[in-house]
């Protein structure tokens, strides 16, 4: 980018003069930090065609991932599986996620969840629709379609932006919860003179995860990846750091990458290093508003570091370390392949129980990161309640 111009000094009449001048001009430029650069100068392009860590995220597959989105809730059951108990308990499970939200995106991502209190008897038995036997997308929509047909004469689909389909706790064949994206280029679910694009449609696992599974599941409707590995050890590229990864972990709070994609944490609040050079950047927690949240090195077209600061509190308060977190985003890497990628910064440390290795990873004060391969440093210079200091640089 370019950099400021040098001012001109005063014209000098003895010769050895004017060599002075130039040559303090020329000492003096040369010490002068150029500005930093802008955030847009880290973000990364999506490479995937689908759900990743690029900032490009397409508006026309994925919802918008700020203000306020209408929920409307469906309570289903089946002739295999009929409901007995009041939908009273399935909404409570849900209603916590609004505030749950709402922390995690500084109030800029708002739930306003409305719920149909009836059974919407479903047309087939929860057998039927392939939960238990590798769920495609065909047999995903025609489960979303049966429930919008069921629920049709009781509900106008116009005024909300997506739905959620909660299951009978009766039915055990909808064992888990898949996010419903429409295909734009098939003529998908249509109701009331709208085409249902986004949903989410629960299953048992809702009771072990609670609202987190709608912060899961709502952030794959904003265009996020899953940060679990779909093959090998689960959890084994980001623990339980950020709700897309392990959605039990203890320290949930979306990471300040994805906060930053989704339109929560400004440009002003991302520290960028794409170029060769250094930066001192002090961090304030993800888990509380304002400040600067994130640092970032870009190493490649795709590819970048990020530093950010993390703390016991909010959607964090059982965090099992707390520190800087460091990870490196490829934007080119599909969704379960690793994305993000946690570095450790204590792989000695003994987890205690309700942990893992990869829980405690946060870096401390005299702590640092390096990358040869990239020529990436980055420096833990000062740690505290109020946040973090570090220091950039990049070879």
């Amino acid at each position: 980018m370019p950099t400021s111009p040098h001012r001109l000094r005063p014209f000098a009449v003895a010769v050895a003069l004017l060599s002075c001048v130039a040559a303090s001009t020329t000492a003096t430029a040369a010490e002068r930090p150029h500005p930093p650069a802008p955030a847009a100068d880290c973000a990364l392009p999506g490479r995937t065609g689908w759900t990743d860590e690029g900032h490009d995220t397409d508006r026309a597959q994925f919802q918008p991932s700020t203000g306020t989105r209408r929920v409307l809730t469906l309570f289903v059951d089946f002739p295999d599986a009929p409901a007995t108990d009041s939908t009273d308990a399935y909404a409570a499970q849900l209603a916590p996620a609004v505030d749950w939200m709402r922390t995690a995106s500084y109030g800029r991502s708002r739930l306003a969840i409305s719920s149909l209190h009836r059974w919407i008897r479903m047309p087939a038995d929860s057998a039927s629709y392939g939960f238990e036997r590798g769920l495609t997308f065909e047999t995903h929509e025609k489960y979303v379609r049966d429930a919008i047909a069921a629920a049709d004469p009781h509900a106008d689909f116009s005024r909300y932006d997506m739905v959620y389909v909660v299951p009978t706790k009766a039915a055990a064949a909808i064992s888990f919860s898949p996010t419903y994206l429409y295909d734009p280029a098939t003529s998908g679910v249509r109701a009331d003179g709208t085409r249902i694009k986004w949903g989410v449609t629960f299953g048992q696992d809702l009771w072990r995860w609670g609202p987190k599974v709608v912060a899961h599941e709502t952030g794959h409707t904003f265009g996020l990846p899953d940060l679990y590995s779909f093959t090998g050890a689960t959890h084994q590229y980001a623990g339980g750091w950020d709700v897309m990864g392990n959605i039990a972990g203890p320290a949930p709070q979306f990471l300040g990458w994805h906060s930053w994609k989704l339109g929560w944490t400004r440009d002003r609040q991302v520290a960028c290093l794409p170029a060769p050079g250094n930066r001192t950047v002090r961090l304030t927690p993800v888990e509380r508003p304002g400040g600067t949240k994130i640092a970032v090195l870009r190493t490649s077209e795709t590819t970048a570091y990020v530093a950010e600061s993390r703390r016991a509190d909010g959607n964090d308060r059982d965090a099992c370390s707390t520190g800087v977190l460091i990870y490196k985003v490829d934007s080119a890497t599909p969704t379960g392949e690793g994305p993000v990628r946690i570095m450790n910064g204590n792989p000695s440390a003994t987890p205690p129980p309700g942990c893992t290795q990869l829980d405690l990873a946060a870096y401390a004060p005299g702590q640092t990161f390096t990358d040869p391969d990239t020529g990436v440093r980055i420096e833990v210079l000062e740690g505290g309640r109020a946040g973090d200091v570090v220091r950039l640089d990049k070879s």
